[in-house]
């Protein structure tokens, strides 16, 4: 698998944190230099490892948003 490069812009704030320190994050995120997007995904403690996540736009964040009001 290719080096993936990425650069943690703005960490927003943290969903859960499990027994060994991974803790589920909310980020800005630029990955391989593009423009940043907003991720959600697990990190180990130092973010020295990732978890498989998804990326958003500011507009998909907005969307989200709107589902998550009506649940």
């Amino acid at each position: 698998m290719a080096d993936i490069k990425y650069d943690i812009i703005e960490e927003i704030g943290v969903l859960s944190e499990n027994a060994k320190g991974w803790r589920k994050e909310i980020n800005l995120i630029s990955w391989n230099g593009g423009a940043p997007k907003y991720d959600i995904r697990d990190w180990a403690p130092e973010h020295e490892k990732m978890g498989k996540g998804t990326t958003l736009t500011k507009e998909e964040l907005f969307q989200l948003k709107e589902i998550v009001a009506n649940i």
